[in-house]
């Protein structure tokens, strides 16, 4: 199936909506600095846990089957 409308190329330097939010916050984070697998896995160890009650509490496909080992 082909659309009638042929869509435009995106041009990520001139064509994308940002705020004075989002170049502050490109401007802080170095894109050359990579975190390290031990430096990523510390930084995961520092996000809250979730509790069970909200894992149970989330919505799930219908009629998806639990996973079994």
């Amino acid at each position: 199936m082909k659309s009638s409308n042929s869509s435009e190329l995106l041009d990520l330097k001139h064509d994308l909506p940002t705020t004075w939010e989002d170049v502050t916050a490109l401007r802080r984070v170095q894109p050359s600095q990579r975190l390290s697998f031990a430096d990523y896995i510390e930084f995961l160890a520092r996000l809250p846990q979730a509790s069970s009650h909200a894992l149970r509490a989330r919505k799930h496909p219908s009629g998806a089957k639990p996973f079994e080992l």
